[in-house]
């Protein structure tokens, strides 16, 4: 996806997030996020999106830890949010090409990484917020190249750092398709952080496989929704350990 496009999603993604939170009310549970009440939700993403502001609007060159959270609730929290979120979309739509910032995951540029990052990061707690109305998390809300793309980052971005937690004593293949993109990842779990590679290698058959349209993946990976919003086969024990192993802190 070209960055014009994350940042069209994570302006989409973001006023999705508030409209959702504000139907739910600050005292709302967020299952997604057990312990969590709309409020800290909001919180947390509004520090967030100020966070990456910094990086983009003052080209920070290395890390930077987040700010402390507003000690703000109710309308005035849900206004908080709103403008950093605005401020966020205008700071990647008005910074230059070649911006120089720090980034932590592999990207073509720093402004394609914190468009992409943070059109993601938003879209996922837009599915928190939505999970705290009787409805559930919306996977028809999210567009399908989008989709894969998120996909794409969670597979070779985060579980390809030394971070990553899923791990197996013995090697083994789980396998990702997508039922309308036609995207296909194969992530090779060892000891070692996992290696994901695009497309079905021939000659290689997977231990477990899951399938579904991208959007219910990727909400699925995301441990947004149940496992069984995806069609899996294969080893059990492999989704098991995706979804206790998976998250990304």
């Amino acid at each position: 996806m070209r960055t014009a496009e994350h940042i069209d999603a994570l302006e989409a993604a973001g006023r999705g997030l508030a409209d959702a939170a504000e139907a739910a009310g600050p005292d709302a549970g967020v299952p997604t996020c057990p312990g969590w009440r709309v409020r800290d939700l909001l919180r947390h993403t509004a520090t967030v999106h100020r966070w990456a502001t910094g990086f983009v609007t003052e080209g920070h060159a290395e890390y930077r830890p987040e700010g402390a959270e507003p000690a703000l609730d109710g309308a005035p929290l849900l206004a908080h949010y709103r403008e950093g979120h605005a401020a966020l979309v205008a700071a990647l739509r008005a910074a230059p090409r070649d911006l120089a910032a720090w980034t932590f995951l592999p990207a073509p540029s720093p402004l394609a990484f914190w468009a992409r990052r943070q059109a993601h990061e938003t879209a996922v707690h837009r599915a928190d917020a939505e999970s705290a109305l009787a409805a559930g998390p919306g996977p028809g809300q999210i567009g399908a190249a989008f989709a894969a793309d998120g996909v794409d980052e969670l597979l070779a971005g985060f579980h390809g750092r030394d971070r990553s937690r899923v791990r197996t004593a013995v090697p083994r293949t789980l396998r990702i398709r997508t039922t309308d993109t036609g995207d296909v990842w194969t992530v090779r779990l060892s000891a070692a952080p996992p290696v994901t590679e695009r497309g079905t290698p021939a000659g290689d058959p997977a231990d477990a496989e899951l399938t579904g349209t991208a959007a219910r993946l990727y909400l699925t990976l995301w441990n947004r929704l149940p496992a069984s919003a995806v069609t899996a086969s294969g080893d059990p024990e492999l989704l098991r350990l995706w979804r206790e192993t998976s998250a990304v802190g």
